[in-house]
């Protein structure tokens, strides 16, 4: 079958810099792709070039006759002069749009708490966002484009999303940060680096696998980026027992290359030393009420947070989240009750505002008048220049001005300043937003090693369980509740409406957004012949493994030789097609015996 789209032999560059370089690539109907790569590599260009809003400087863009493409732009193209009803679903009345389930789902949970008859020009930059993203899926494209389609999204609404574009029979290709979303959703992952675009198959997990052992043939200048690589993969095979739902030959191949890396970080040891620099107490909040306008967000609320505890919380857009950093931090007083600090607390917090830079600053010089040195948790002493390399100012970046950076360098740079204070309390409001994947290895690896207390807000699900231990929500009835189960249990509840007893339904995404329903207890009958299917598929997986091998083997034999070389080829894609049906077929027996 003929692909949607080509690029053959694509070149594309601004100025001097080269951003693609003789870039061929496919899509095919129903594919669905991820694209991933440091800020500022391509990844959105790749996106204007594939769909024809830039020009290549070289090379060929051709498609099928008569595509049509949905592209969500990281702008916005609504009208100011529209309503949200006009803007999103061309002027239709509520009857007839309720009418259709597809239509309904889509804009009660993207357009929660948005009135339909609200002119554009009065919406948030959140609320333009999940706008122009229900106007898009309500589309029918035979291809969509989704340029960081989970920005403004909570939790809820990106694992409603994630489903909705699994079940949707358009070829999609996303550029996104979000980890957990990249697993759940492609079949590829595209790495965009040095002008070219390496393809893998399978989401970010298997990414990083493929990544990882390509870096063992690396040079002993990529030694950093392999064990970053190696330890991110060390954490995907330890981490919840979900990320596990993998083909045992991949489970294999994982095990074996990770077998001498330590779990990312010694929580005991971690725990230790906090206690020693922070002492018994840290944060105490103490029969509380927190008060916004009209709404009460905390009501005798009571949460303590001790030396290297590291938290995550959670809940709907509008739930107080950000709010209850503000009460940690005194920006925020409560209206009842009290909020103690340890006396040796040296508190730092990251606000989701990129206004606190000096915008005439140059980057290097401003890091060494703030610190030249930073020392981790081991005693290891990090210059200002070794940092300012590990989150991605390298050459030119060193001299730039703080205002000529783009918005994911400012982020990046801002939460560097932040981290080389020394806090030994960190809260951390999205600091996942404009970031990089690279950039996010690097943060998560660096607060691996990191001692002190800390508290995440973030709808990053994956950057959640990463660095975080436990995971509390603000579910509306007034507390932080604890989940014991993570983010799971939480969509569970939120889906469910309990919470400790009620819940208070603020938005309508809880109702789509349940990806952990209990499954009913299955029969024996069933579950002998899951297992006897799965026992099948991994004999035929492993045959398939060996026939590539040698016919690989072959390809290096008869290089000189393309009558025989196109042979093999064919042989080869029908291998690689075969697999792919037989893992789905693995996975949904396997889900079977879970």
């Amino acid at each position: 079958m003929a692909n949607l789209l080509n690029l053959e032999r694509v070149s594309k560059s601004y100025g001097v810099r080269p951003l693609l370089t003789d870039v061929s690539l496919g899509i095919a109907a129903g594919e669905r792709i991820g694209i991933v790569g440091r800020n500022g590599d391509g990844k959105t260009t790749l996106l204007e070039v594939m769909t024809g809003l830039e020009e290549p400087g070289t090379g060929r863009v051709s498609q099928q006759r008569g595509l049509l493409i949905g592209y969500l732009h990281q702008g916005d193209e609504l009208e100011d002069s529209h309503t949200v009803r006009e803007a999103v679903l061309a002027g239709l009345d509520d009857h007839q749009w309720a009418a259709d389930f597809r239509t309904r789902e889509i804009v009660e949970v993207l357009l929660a708490g948005v009135a339909l008859d609200r002119p554009v020009t009065g919406l948030s930059g959140g609320e333009r966002r999940r706008c122009s993203l229900a106007a898009l899926l309500l589309g029918d494209h035979d291809l969509i484009v989704l340029d960081e389609p989970t920005n403004h999204l909570d939790v809820e609404a990106v694992a409603w999303l994630a489903q909705h574009l699994v079940k949707r029979p358009s070829a999609m290709v996303v550029v996104t940060h979000d980890r957990w979303f990249l697993d759940e959703v492609c079949q590829w992952t595209w790495e965009v680096h040095d002008g070219v675009v390496d393809a893998y198959e399978g989401g970010y997990a298997a990414f990083v696998l493929a990544k990882a052992e390509r870096s063992r043939q690396a040079s002993a200048s990529e030694i950093r980026r392999q064990n970053l690589a190696r330890k991110e993969l060390a954490w995907l095979r330890r981490g919840p027992p979900a990320r596990t739902s993998k083909p045992k030959f991949r489970i294999d191949a994982a095990n074996a290359l990770i077998e001498d890396v330590p779990p990312p970080r010694d929580r005991l040891e971690l725990q230790k030393f906090a206690t020693q620099r922070l002492g018994k107490d840290v944060i105490d909040i103490e029969d509380a009420d927190l008060v916004r306008g009209e709404r009460t967000l905390l009501e005798h609320a009571t949460w303590r947070l001790g030396p290297g505890d590291r938290v995550g919380i959670v809940g709907v857009n509008g739930a107080g989240k950000s709010s209850v950093l503000n009460l940690i931090s005194g920006a925020l007083q409560p209206a009842a009750g009290k909020v103690k600090l340890g006396r040796t607390v040296a508190l730092r917090q990251l606000t989701q505002q990129l206004d606190d830079l000096d915008p005439d600053g140059r980057v290097l010089p401003m890091v060494e008048s703030f610190r030249r040195v930073t020392k981790t948790a081991d005693g290891n002493e990090i210059t200002a220049s070794s940092m300012l390399e590990r989150f991605g100012f390298t050459g030119d970046k060193l001299t730039t001005r703080i205002g000529d950076l783009s918005g994911g360098e400012r982020r990046r740079f801002q939460l560097l300043m932040l981290l080389l204070d020394e806090p030994n309390v960190l809260l951390l409001d999205e600091p996942t937003n404009d970031l990089d994947i690279d950039t996010l290895n690097v943060l998560e690896d660096f607060l691996d090693g990191w001692p002190g207390t800390l508290v995440v807000v973030s709808h990053d699900r994956y950057f959640l369980e990463r660095v975080t231990d436990s995971v509390w929500a603000l579910l509306g009835d007034g507390q932080i509740s604890m989940l014991p189960r993570g983010v799971d249990e939480y969509l569970e509840r939120r889906a469910g409406g309990l919470a400790s007893g009620q819940l208070d339904v603020g938005s309508a995404s809880q109702q789509a957004a349940d990806t952990s329903v209990s499954k009913a207890k299955v029969g024996g009958a069933e579950e002998r012949a899951a297992r006897k299917a799965v026992s099948r598929i991994e004999k035929r997986l492993a045959k398939i493994t060996e026939l590539e091998t040698r016919l690989n083997a072959e390809v290096l034999e008869h290089a000189q030789d393309y009558e025989r070389l196109a042979g093999i080829s064919a042989q080869l894609s029908a291998l690689s097609t075969e697999k792919g049906d037989l893992e789905l077929e693995w996975l949904e027996a396997s889900e079977v015996l879970e």
